[in-house]
C-alpha cells in the first residue's frame, strides 16, 4: 500500500512537471507569481529579522561610544568642581584669617600696620627678614614687630619700600622681659639656640628667682623700645649660671619665626 502511494505521488509530480513545461509562457509566469507570493511573507520576515539584528548591533556600538563620551565629560566636570571647591576653601580660609587679624588689631591699644615678609636670610640662621614696608609707609628704625601670637623682633634698617627686621633671639635684638609670676621676675632675652630658632635665653635673672617651667614671659616695657605686655614665650627650664650668681631660663617663643608670612609693625604706642 505504501509503495502504491509513493508511485502515485511520483506520478502526480511528473504529470505536474509535464503540464508546467507545456503551458504557454504567460500562463507559466502567472503560476510562478502565485506560488512565489505564497512564500514571499516568509522571505520578508527573514529579511526584517536580519535588519533588526544589524540595527541592534549598531545601536549597541553607539551606546558604548556615548557612554565613554559621557564618562569623560563627567570626569572633566568633576575635576572642575574639585578645583572650585579648593578655591572656595582657600577664599574662606583667607577671609577667616583676615577677619581674625582685623579683630585682633582692633583689640590692641597700639597703632599697627600689616606687612608681608618678602625675603629671609638663611645665612644668618633665619634671624633677619625683610618686609614690604618702608619709609614711604611711615616705618622707622627700632619699631617693634610682632604677630598675633607674640613678639617677632624690631626694625633694624629702613629703605624706601622695604625694611629689614632683626628677629628676637639675634644678639642684636635684646628684649627686657618679665615673668608672669607672683614675684614678677625680670631679665633680658638674649641670643637663641643655634639648633632651634624657636628657643631663646632669658638671662640676668636673680639667683633666687621663682621662675618655673610653664610660666609666661612678656615684654617688661623697660628700655623704651618695646611696650610692656607683648607675649614673648613660655619658660621651658632654668639653670644657674656664672657660678650660681644668676639664673638663666630657656624660653619657647610664642611667635613661630620659621613660618612668618605676615607681621605687624607697631607704629605708635603710649610710652
Amino acid at each position: 500500500m505504501l509503495k502504491k502511494t509513493r508511485y502515485l505521488a511520483l506520478a502526480v509530480v511528473a504529470l505536474a512537471a509535464l503540464v508546467l513545461l507545456n503551458l504557454p509562457a504567460g500562463t507559466a509566469a502567472r503560476l510562478r507569481l502565485a506560488v512565489s507570493s505564497q512564500f514571499l511573507p516568509l522571505f520578508g520576515l527573514a529579511r526584517v529579522t536580519q535588519d533588526a539584528a544589524g540595527a541592534g548591533a549598531d545601536q549597541l556600538v553607539l551606546s558604548k561610544r556615548e557612554l565613554i563620551r559621557q564618562n569623560e565629560q563627567l570626569r572633566r566636570e568633576n575635576a572642575e568642581l574639585r578645583l572650585l571647591a579648593v578655591q572656595a576653601t582657600n577664599l574662606f580660609t583667607e577671609n577667616a584669617r583676615l577677619t581674625q587679624l582685623t579683630g585682633w588689631q582692633r583689640q590692641q591699644p597700639w597703632r599697627l600696620k600689616l606687612g608681608r615678609v618678602v625675603l629671609r636670610d638663611p645665612a644668618n640662621w633665619w634671624r633677619t627678614v625683610q618686609i614690604d614696608l618702608g619709609s614711604q609707609h611711615g616705618v622707622r628704625a627700632d619699631m617693634p614687630v610682632l604677630t598675633n601670637d607674640g613678639l617677632v623682633g624690631r626694625v633694624a634698617a629702613v629703605g624706601q619700600f622695604r625694611s629689614q627686621v632683626v628677629l628676637i633671639g639675634d644678639p642684636a635684638c635684646r628684649v627686657a622681659a618679665r615673668v608672669r609670676n607672683e614675684a614678677g621676675d625680670t631679665g633680658v632675652v638674649g641670643a637663641g639656640s643655634p639648633l632651634d630658632r624657636e628657643l631663646v635665653t632669658l638671662g640676668y635673672l636673680a639667683k633666687n628667682a621663682a621662675v618655673k617651667p610653664g610660666q609666661v614671659v612678656v615684654t617688661s616695657g623697660q628700655g623704651g623700645v618695646f611696650p610692656g605686655g607683648i607675649p614673648v614665650g613660655t619658660v621651658v627650664d632654668t639653670q644657674p649660671v656664672e657660678h650660681g650668681l644668676h639664673l638663666e631660663a630657656r624660653v619657647q617663643l610664642a611667635a613661630r619665626l620659621g613660618a612668618l608670612d605676615e607681621v605687624w609693625v607697631l607704629m605708635e604706642w603710649t610710652r
